[in-house]
């Protein structure tokens, strides 16, 4: 056990001991030093606290010292009752108030008392109580404005992260307060009720064992009562005014004392004004009329003096922009920020704004954050975070993503209507504005509002203006999903393994192949839209292969026989399937004509014959889509990266299988050949 952890649990159990065994008076005078010692350093904390989650374990601390002062109260209580006496301090603190008169003594006492229940612990508990409700209240906003910021490209997701769990942990600590300042409020209470029963108790015992007369009894147990209690209520006071200051430090930006003189003296004319008022009030009779001047006097010469200082500082602030900006532009530093390219990213028109802006109602914004999280679970990729900028160039509907910024798609939206597009099943007509779905390219019409119904009755999909834009977006990621992979994304990955996987990331980078050739082969896993959610597959394939062959093709197709079960269930998702398979012909045609290098293989076909299979290819893909089937070409495993790579250019989307890619308990029933 740490030395830490031991000590706090001998501390409890030796609190609950005290509330048990008797004390001597010298010792109960230590603890009863410990304790005011103790807060006045948890006050003094508070005080140069810039914020609460600083001092996060105060709730904690509140209950501990809380039953440790009551701890004592019962041990003094002892001590008076038994003994009459209670050591050197409660005699000291009651000698103090009481001064030879017990019944002014006693009164400033219940002062104390009802100051310390009424006020401070009542307002500590009621500020608690409220910061708690409304902290619980604004988390959903909270959360959703971490959000927002991190798909914005304001923040990355190491900081959304951290400022999720700030959220967090600022919940759990004003719910921790609101409980806390509960057993303030009870130690109070308790204090009053102790207090009591030391008076009764004490003269009750003094008069009956003590052969004390009524006036001695009552001055001396009066005098240890009321130092009793100054000695647990002047720590609990301490304590109830740190509560007080640490649940209202959340609009800080400093510590207490430097945010006090800060904001006071922040406005020098109000000091000014109070001189002046202050000098007025030395000419009314009967006020002391030095006095009152000398104070107007300092408070004019500070208000003064700070009015020109801060006049100074703002003309400086006007001058030092100007300056700062232009050696800025001097430096040679000042080139590298332009040199950062975002990922992705989204530039609007400015008719498209509200669109992306929560506070006009967008939702575009969560949208992304979906779909960045589908993509994560479909195909195993993490898309950067979606800068979203307006272009006061673009139309006011259009819209372009841009890769590594380059323009890779456009399209153009109207933002009060609905897209309509017919699936196949639409009956009728619509009256709209004809348009192009900019996802799949399908004819389309744009819809007003009150015609939304009316559609989907015939049987019209529907959608609204940022559905359009977040499909379009995924359809690019997932197209343009391989160039956004880089190494740092790989290693990234692999660091997340790491916990879980880490002798078969031992075993396999960089000893088997480097993060720049496993960066390759998933790379072509999802050029060809192919999860790589099941990493550890992936790497143990390599594993197994990677001491044959360092081709990355090679090794790719490896591991798509490996990730069968999981490509047959996404290109077939009820395990059957309608393929075109290639003719044995031209199947060795291809083979034949695989040339190797020392940077890879490749395919050499003659022109006209690979002219000739692209036509016979969109022959039968144009038959399949006909009757409804998504073309699917079933090929051997020696061919079919070669194939791939012969169609992509004009059959991008084309799904090119090997027959080891298929699992076993599927079915499959070829509906046309491939002939060259």
């Amino acid at each position: 056990m740490k030395f830490a952890d031991f000590l706090i649990a001998f501390v409890v159990i030796g609190i609950i001991l005290l509330i048990i065994f008797p004390l001597a008076p010298f010792f109960l005078d230590v603890l009863l030093i410990v304790n005011i010692s103790l807060s006045i350093i948890i006050l003094l904390t508070t005080l140069y606290t810039k914020e609460p989650l600083e001092f996060s374990i105060f709730p904690s601390m509140l209950l501990l010292t809380t039953l440790y002062r009551l701890a004592l109260n019962i041990s003094s209580t002892r001590l008076i009752l038994s003994e009459g006496e209670a050591g050197q301090v409660i005699e000291t603190f009651g000698n103090f108030v009481i001064q030879g008169n017990v019944a002014v003594g006693f009164i400033i006492f219940i002062i104390i008392v009802i100051v310390q229940f009424v006020v401070i612990t009542k307002g500590a508990e009621r500020v608690a109580e409220v910061a708690a409700r409304f902290t619980l209240d604004s988390m959903p906003g909270k959360q959703m404005a971490v959000d927002a910021d991190l798909n914005s490209g304001t923040i990355d997701e190491h900081e959304a992260k951290r400022r999720r769990h700030r959220v967090q942990r600022e919940a759990d600590f004003y719910g921790a307060m609101d409980g806390a300042s509960k057993f303030v409020k009870g130690d109070a209470v308790v204090g009053i009720i102790i207090t009591i029963i030391n008076i009764v108790g004490g003269i009750i015992i003094g008069m009956l064992m003590g052969n004390m007369s009524i006036e001695q009894v009552f001055e001396h147990y009066t005098l240890l009562t009321v130092g009793d209690g100054l000695v647990s209520q002047i720590p609990a006071l301490i304590l109830s005014t740190a509560a007080g200051i640490i649940v209202t430090r959340a609009a800080s930006e400093s510590d207490l004392g430097t945010d006090l003189l800060r904001q006071i003296t922040a406005q020098p004319v109000t000091l000014i004004f109070s001189a002046v008022l202050l000098g007025m009030m030395a000419f009314f009779p009967g006020f002391p009329s030095l006095l009152l001047l000398l104070v107007a006097s300092i408070l004019g010469y500070f208000g003064y003096t700070l009015s020109r200082a801060a006049k100074n500082v703002l003309t400086d602030e006007k001058e030092e922009p100007a300056f700062r900006e232009a050696d800025d532009l001097r430096k040679p530093e000042s080139v590298f920020p332009l040199l950062q390219v975002d990922p992705i990213e989204i530039e609007f028109g400015y008719g498209l704004i509200p669109l992306a802006d929560a506070s006009q109602g967008g939702d575009l914004l969560d949208r992304v954050v979906m779909m960045r999280r589908q993509i994560a679970m479909d195909i195993g990729l993490v898309v950067p975070v979606v800068r979203l900028r307006d272009n006061i160039q673009l139309g006011p509907n259009d819209y372009v993503i841009k890769i590594k910024g380059v323009e890779v798609a456009r399209g153009n939206v109207i933002s009060d209507h609905y897209m309509a597009m017919d699936p196949g099943t639409g009956e009728g007509d619509i009256e709209g504005i004809a348009t192009i779905e900019p996802a799949f390219g399908l004819p389309a019409k744009w819809i007003r509002e009150d015609l939304r119904e009316q559609a989907e009755i015939k049987g019209f999909t529907v959608v609204d203006a940022p559905s359009v834009i977040s499909t379009h977006l995924t359809e690019i990621i997932k197209r343009f999903g391989h160039e956004m992979l880089g190494r740092q994304e790989v290693q990234a990955i692999l660091d997340g393994m790491k916990p879980k996987y880490s002798a078969l990331i031992d075993e396999v980078v960089p000893k088997v192949v480097t993060t720049g050739e496993l960066h390759k082969v998933l790379a072509n896993l999802i050029r060809e839209n192919v999860s790589i959610r099941d990493m550890a597959t992936i790497l143990e394939t390599i594993a197994d292969y990677g001491n044959i062959t360092r081709n990355t093709d090679i090794l790719t197709e490896y591991v798509r026989q490996s990730l069968s079960r999981a490509i047959t269930a996404r290109f077939m998702p009820d395990r059957k399937g309608k393929v075109l398979t290639i003719d044995p012909e031209l199947e060795k045609s291809i083979t034949d004509n695989v040339q190797q290098s020392e940077h890879g293989s490749y395919l050499t076909l003659d022109p006209l014959k690979s002219q000739r299979i692209l036509k016979n290819l969109a022959k039968e893909v144009e038959k399949m889509a006909s009757f409804g089937l998504q073309p699917i070409v079933l090929t051997s495993p020696a061919i079919r990266a070669y194939f791939k790579r012969l169609t992509e250019q004009v059959q991008p989307g084309l799904i090119v299988l090997s027959f080891n890619e298929i699992d076993n308990i599927a079915e499959i029933q070829s509906v046309g050949t491939v002939r060259g």
